[in-house]
């Protein structure tokens, strides 16, 4: 299963989400030392694509139910 990928903020690069939080990479282009460096965007929260609703608003009783109390 593959994770749904967003340009990260910091390098624009396309990154994979898991959980809520970009995961971590590396900056873009060569390394001039052999140290490991991730780019600032890494483990960064990830905005939501939209808000999800937890119930419907604007819509009333549906026929056939009752009221809880």
């Amino acid at each position: 299963m593959t994770s749904p990928r967003r340009a990260c903020p910091v390098c624009t690069r396309r990154i994979a989400v898991v959980g809520g939080r970009f995961a971590r990479h590396d900056p873009p282009g060569r390394r001039a030392d052999y140290d490991l460096v991730s780019c600032p965007g890494s483990r960064r929260l990830a905005p939501l694509l939209h808000t999800p609703a937890l119930f419907e608003t604007d819509q009333g009783p549906s026929a056939g139910q009752q009221t809880l109390f």
